[in-house]
């Protein structure tokens, strides 16, 4: 089971389970693992009621990182990024929330949380599956491709950096953000011979607010899965230099991450559109486990960066409909 919605879109949508195609597809982080629905992409009107209770999984055992712990792991990282002249590096944590915290029935209402995600961010391409034990919900407007097959048009964009949306942007989030355009802009200018390069803005997503500079650039269909492969993963979501950050992310993470800060493939007659697979949560009969993590640099906050992933994690925490 699948159903979603595009970024500013109203309508609903699943996939009409046809073998012959596969037009939605979840990759994880390392990509090792896809998850395929099949199938063409059909509107829906009306979304199948879920329950925590309906899931066939099992909560799994999940080190529930606090503030000590977390804060001493940053410091931690900040040494080795300074030890290794990195210029950042991502570092993600789950946090575990039973649903015995959230109501007396111990259960939760697995649609309507998806709604209240969707209600919370317009802008967002928001999903929820459920299939082979694995159930879902997450949304983020980071877009990691989108290419046209009409006109060939190729878009995507840089997004770092997090501060609350009324606080002011520091030394800390630009340098954050720069090293993400400038290897996006690389990479691009392997498959284009131009390449189109907007100002940085602000991007709200709901309290937060991110650094965005956004790319157009034409290329063949023939080359687009090699050149998702090149982007994927980000410096914002791994780090530079991708292999090294990655070897470095299993270090200090305590769990895999799975399908967090992977991509999300959706295909369509006009389109082919890739997520960034943020704010997001796995859940189980009774208890989320809610993915979040940070950009550090030598010049981050240990405390502010716990901070900042509390900050996140209320994408999904706040929505979570308990009845």
């Amino acid at each position: 089971m699948i159903f979603f919605k595009f970024p500013f879109g109203e309508n609903f949508f699943s996939v009409d389970n046809k073998p012959d195609c596969t037009n939605v597809s979840f990759v994880s982080f390392t990509g090792e693992n896809q998850l395929d629905f099949e199938g063409n992409v059909k509107e829906i009107n009306d979304l199948p009621e879920v329950f925590s209770d309906d899931l066939s999984n099992i909560t799994l055992e999940c080190p529930n990182e606090d503030q000590e712990k977390y804060v001493g792991k940053i410091s931690s990282v900040i040494d080795f990024i300074k030890e290794n002249d990195l210029k950042k590096l991502v570092i993600a944590r789950q946090k575990l929330v039973p649903y015995g915290r959230l109501n007396d029935a111990g259960k939760i209402n697995l649609t309507q949380t998806f709604l209240n995600v969707c209600r919370a961010y317009p802008n967002a391409f928001a999903y929820f599956f459920n299939k082979d034990g694995k159930c879902w919900i997450g949304a983020f407007s980071e877009v990691l491709g989108k290419f046209n097959k009409e006109t060939s048009e190729f878009e995507t964009m840089s997004l770092a950096g997090t501060l609350p949306v009324n606080e002011n942007w520091t030394a800390k989030e630009i340098e954050e953000q720069k090293p993400v355009t400038d290897y996006i802009s690389n990479i691009l200018k392997n498959y284009s011979e131009h390449v189109e390069q907007s100002e940085t803005t602000d991007h709200i997503s709901g309290n937060i607010k991110h650094l965005r500079t956004d790319f157009k650039a034409k290329t063949d269909k023939k080359d687009l899965e090699k050149l998702i492969s090149d982007l994927h993963p980000t410096p914002a979501v791994c780090g530079i230099p991708k292999d090294f950050c990655k070897n470095a992310i299993e270090k200090f993470e305590v769990l895999p991450r799975q399908f967090y800060a992977g991509y999300i493939r959706v295909e369509t007659e006009s389109h082919i559109q890739y997520f960034v697979n943020l704010r997001c949560a796995e859940f189980t009969k009774n208890a989320a486990i809610i993915y979040v993590g940070g950009g550090i640099t030598a010049q981050s906050n240990p405390e502010k960066e716990w901070h900042e992933t509390e900050l996140k994690s209320e994408a999904i925490l706040k929505n979570i409909a308990t009845s």
